[in-house]
């Protein structure tokens, strides 16, 4: 009965460990990347909802006079005194394929223009964004690397 018992809980604990580490990993979208310029950096993250999501988290300019930087050029004029620094870039991206995530918008507050936009994960260190206006095939791709931290 002993032995029985004990086989039971090492079973139970083998597949709550499992279990657990099928939960926590994460895709390989996420986690902090450099804007291909190495002039930001993004966190990406899965929010509750399933969709991926991209918010400034590193500037390297991140003030302009002594005053942080804003998105002064957002078409929405209420909008031209948020700060760039933790503004939410990447939005609603689903996972497609094991490398390619779309639906998804990237917004670039350099010009205060939203594109629809595809990520593919090159690799571990690689992401390939393509902003499009209609179809991706009229688009521009930027290449994103991760960061150490």
């Amino acid at each position: 009965m002993y032995h029985k018992l004990v086989s039971f809980f090492s079973f139970l604990m083998c597949a709550l460990c499992l279990s657990s580490s099928v939960h926590a990993q994460k895709e390989a979208i996420e986690g902090h990347w450099f804007t291909e310029e190495k002039d930001a950096k993004i966190r990406i993250f899965k929010a509750t909802n399933g969709k991926y999501y991209g918010k400034v988290i590193w500037l390297q300019e991140p003030d302009r006079n002594g005053q942080p930087k804003l998105d002064i050029n957002n078409p929405k004029e209420a909008n031209r005194s948020t700060p760039v620094m933790e503004l939410q870039i990447l939005r609603g991206f689903s996972k497609k394929r094991a490398t390619s995530f779309e639906d998804g918008t990237i917004y670039d507050p350099k010009t205060g223009k939203t594109y629809s936009c595809k990520i593919t994960v090159k690799d571990n260190n690689t992401l390939h964004l393509r902003g499009y206006v209609g179809v991706s095939m009229l688009g521009r791709t930027t290449v994103w690397t991760r960061t150490g931290t």
